[in-house]
This record gives structure tokens, sequence and C-alpha cells, in this order.
């Protein structure tokens, strides 16, 4: 079945290649379809096209599909083009002609539209509140190990001394502007597109306002050809918030990778949050940090791909946008899952005691002594300048008297300043 069939036939070939996989992806979205469909068929109640007891009828009928969805029994079979056209058929075979009427006053395309703004909405929600979990997470793990010593690196070179609680607390405050971006696009997408029809509105005295109040949309796209223009600006909006927080969770995930080798020997993880090796008996594979990075990478190539596909269209519809879902909604989801697994192996990161009398940190110290040269009148340039020479001659004596002095220097002030930061958000 299809909404748009007036009888004629299509090449089987041309169908097979023009609906691709949407049956499959558009599982993803029916719920979002049936809330519309709800809110479409109240208004078209309140606007006097269908009767009390066709509503009735119709509402009855959606509900019933939506309780198959919400338990994984609603399929969408081989000879239906979409979700949409599925629902329609549900409804015309169980009430006739009262459901052919759902589809008074819409298009495909605002349906589609409409569905996938839901979607996006309590996509970025849902991804809004793991990412607060997680700052949690990683300001509890700050304040646990704040004072425990991290060198730093620089250019990957020992660098000046660090902590675990300044490592955690940066991630944790990176993720505030991720969650910054992640409510702008979710501003974006909250806004009703539902009545641009086929993007040039529809002659029905339709009510916007309604489906907009009963869908709980901060607001409506009221120009019509800008809703169905919204299509691949939702996107790409939506790519770019969630590429955002990908970064911040690869470089975060790169650096277990990094602290967990030998050569580093930082951190450490419960054995069965590690993997194997077929032929080394020995090995504990970081592989779910691996995982999350490489994914994170790949949500963040996102943008460019919703990019390139919409580049330069003209106004109005075109079926380009049928490719932008597939990879958006697996994008999401996958986000979803990594920021779940992420939080949850955290939580079991074992800090390690770090022998900062081995030979390579013998340089660690060298500003902190330049500093107590500058405490005691001496003016940095030539503190600088006489440490620097004692490196080069070979003569540098690290003091190590003040290496905890800076170490917790967020304190239980500053997490508690970046936790009301995330707060405002």
């Amino acid at each position: 079945m299809k909404l748009w069939d007036k009888g004629t036939n299509i090449d089987h070939k041309i169908e097979l290649f023009t609906v691709g996989n949407d049956r499959e992806i558009d599982l993803h979205i029916a719920k979002y379809d049936v809330l519309a469909s709800i809110a479409h068929a109240k208004m078209l109640h309140n606007i006097n096209i269908i009767t009390a007891d066709e509503l009735q009828q119709l509402l009855s009928g959606l509900e019933s599909l939506l309780v198959q969805i919400n338990n994984n029994s609603f399929t969408i079979e081989a000879h239906f083009e979409d979700v949409h056209s599925k629902i329609e058929f549900e409804l015309t075979q169980q009430y006739g002609d009262v459901g052919k009427k759902i589809h008074t006053a819409r298009s495909r395309n605002d349906q589609v539209l409409v569905a996938l703004h839901l979607y996006y909405k309590e996509s970025l929600q849902e991804i809004n509140h793991l990412t607060k979990s997680f700052f949690d997470t990683l300001l509890q793990l700050a304040d646990t190990h704040k004072d425990a010593l991290l060198p730093g690196y620089t250019h990957l070179q020992v660098a000046m001394p660090s902590s675990f609680g300044l490592w955690f607390s940066a991630y944790a405050e990176l993720l505030i502007d991720d969650v910054y971006l992640l409510n702008a696009a979710l501003k974006v997408v909250d806004q009703n597109p539902l009545g641009s029809a086929a993007g040039y509105g529809s002659s029905f005295p339709i009510d916007r306002v309604f489906t907009t109040q009963e869908l709980e949309f901060a607001t409506l796209k009221y120009n019509v050809v800008a809703a169905q223009m919204s299509r691949g600006k939702s996107e790409r909006t939506v790519a770019m918030a969630v590429g955002s927080l990908a970064n911040t969770l690869a470089r975060f995930a790169m650096d277990i990778c990094l602290y967990m080798s030998q050569n580093f020997d930082f951190i450490s993880f419960p054995e069965a949050l590690t993997t194997g090796s077929s032929i080394m008996p020995h090995k504990k594979n970081p592989d779910v940090f691996e995982l999350i990075r490489g994914k994170c990478n790949k949500i963040q190539a996102l943008q460019s791909e919703m990019l390139l596909i919409t580049n330069n269209l003209p106004s109005g519809y075109h079926r380009d946008y049928q490719l932008l879902k597939e990879n958006m909604l697996q994008a999401l989801e996958s986000m979803k899952e990594i920021l779940f697994i992420f939080n949850y192996a955290i939580e079991q990161i074992v800090i390690k005691d770090i022998d900062l009398t081995s030979e390579k940190y013998q340089y660690l110290f060298t500003v902190d002594n330049i500093n107590t040269l500058v405490e005691n009148g001496m003016p940095f340039r030539e503190a600088y300048q006489k440490i620097g020479n004692e490196v080069n001659q070979g003569s540098y004596v690290p003091d190590r008297s003040k290496q905890h002095s800076h170490l917790g220097s967020m304190g239980n002030l500053g997490l508690e300043l970046i936790r009301q930061k995330m707060e405002n958000s």
C-alpha cells in the first residue's frame, strides 16, 4: 500500500530502489506517527471534518496500535511502503471509510516531519539526561580523587603535576558546553511542522495551535514553507550537537586507553570489563573504550553527511530527505548506548599510585621549582634560566616539597561551581 497510489502500476525495480529500507527505519518513529495522528484526528473533529463517533473510532484504533508498538508486536510488512501507509491501512481495515479520513488535511511530508521532530525531541531529552548523569559521576570521581597525583602532559611529553580530580572535572565541565548545544538543538526541533502538508499548507480551516499544544511542542513553525525546509536543517543541527558530545567522549575514551597501557599505567578496570587475546593470555584490552572512541568518531562524521545531502537544495520537498533518516536515527540510538555504558564502566575505574621517583618524571616539578625561586624574590626570567641551565647541564635535582600544593586546586568549592554551572545550563 502507498499513500500516493492512484491505481497506476510502478516498475518493481523502481519501487525497491525508492523504498529502500524505510520499513525497518520507520519502526523507530512509528510511536510518534501514531501520537501525531491522534492529535490530528482530534483537530479534525474540532473543525467539524469528522464526527464525535468517527473520532472515537480513530482514537480507539490508534491507541490499539500504540499498545502494539510499545510491546514490540507492531510490524510493517513488505507490501507497505512505510509506517504511514501501514497505520492508515490498519485504521481502514477496522473502520472502513472512517480510516480513510485520517489523511485529510495532511501530507506524507508533514507526517514524517512531525514524527521525526517528536523523535528528535524525545531523543535529545534522553541524551541530555544521560549526559547529566555521566556528569554527576565524573564530579563524584573528581571529589574522591582530587588529591591523587596525575602527571600532566603536553605534546605527549611529561609537563607538570596535575591530579585525577582535575582530569575528571575537566571532562565534566566540557560536558556542560555539549549540553548548551543539545539544548539549542532541542529548541530547533521543538517546533510543530504539522499542518504544513506538502509544504504549502492546506485549504482546510485547520487549527495548528491546537496540534502544537496537544503534541506539547514549545511553538509551531508558522510559515508552512519554512516548516518543510526545516527538514535537513533540523538534522544538521542535531548532528552538530550530538557530534560535539561525541567529540568530548571520544577524547576521554582515548585518554583512558592511553592511561591503561603499561607505558603509562595510571589506571585499570576490573578484569570483567576488559577483553582478552586469542593467542596472548596476558592481554586485558580496553575494547569497550576503543569502541566508544570509534562509535563517537563515526557520529562526528554525521554532520558532514547531513550537510552534503541537503546542501543547496531549493525550497520544497525532495526525495533526498529520505536518506537523512537512517544514519540520524542510528547515531542517536548509538549515543544513548554509549552514554549508558561509559557511565557504567567509568564508575568502576581503579586509580593507581604513581611512582614519582621514576626517571621519566625527573622534570615534572621544574615549574614548581621556578615558582619557589620567584616566591623567594628572584625575577621570573632569571629563575626560568637558572632551572633551564640545570636541566641542560644535567645538574637539576627536583624539589618535590610542593608536589601536593596544587593537585587538589579545584577543591570542593571549584567542584560545586561546576555543578552550579551545569544546573544553570
